[in-house]
């Protein structure tokens, strides 16, 4: 049991990570990672170690937020109150943050399906063997999800095949 936990433990920050990346909001990742170890250790039975445990773990956190999804859908949208005060807007300080916010928007515009595979393959760095067996599907299957999402995401970023600038040698 104990090397069960402390294997559980090494996989919490790609957990958060992944977590904080589908949400887009802290809390609610911390929300979906501790109900993710809680059912983790609750099933810890059905835990089949052929396997690795990172994997596994990934499976129940994203059939979680799958289910939250879900349940929001039929809930309807929750808009808080604090984005609903109008602030005088503030250029970014950053060009850097400016590209950073326009990857995150373009992420955001993936279908679910793309962003999952996307975030797992390119934030957690998991493999592509490792990946399909985390969302379920066949090697191929996320292959063309990664590809589709790579080639939507530069389109949407304009970093496609726009004309540079040649420097002078």
């Amino acid at each position: 049991m104990q090397q069960f936990l402390d294997e559980i433990e090494e996989c919490v920050p790609a957990l958060r990570r992944y977590a904080r990346a589908l949400t887009r909001n802290a809390d609610r990742a911390d929300d979906l990672v501790q109900d993710c170890l809680e059912r983790a250790i609750r099933k810890q039975s059905l835990w089949q170690p052929t396997g690795p445990l990172r994997a596994w773990l990934f499976r129940i956190l994203l059939n979680l937020y799958r289910n939250e999804l879900r349940t929001a859908r039929r809930r309807g949208e929750h808009v808080p109150v604090e984005t609903m005060i109008v602030e005088p807007s503030v250029a970014p300080a950053q060009p850097g943050r400016i590209a950073l916010a326009e990857m995150s928007r373009a992420i955001d515009t993936l279908n679910a399906e793309q962003r999952e595979a996307l975030l797992l393959v390119v934030l957690e760095g998991l493999s592509y063997a490792e990946a399909a067996e985390v969302i379920g599907i066949p090697m191929g299957t996320l292959m063309s999800r990664l590809g589709r999402a790579r080639a939507a995401l530069k389109l949407l970023t304009g970093s496609g095949d726009e004309p540079r600038l040649r420097t002078v040698k």
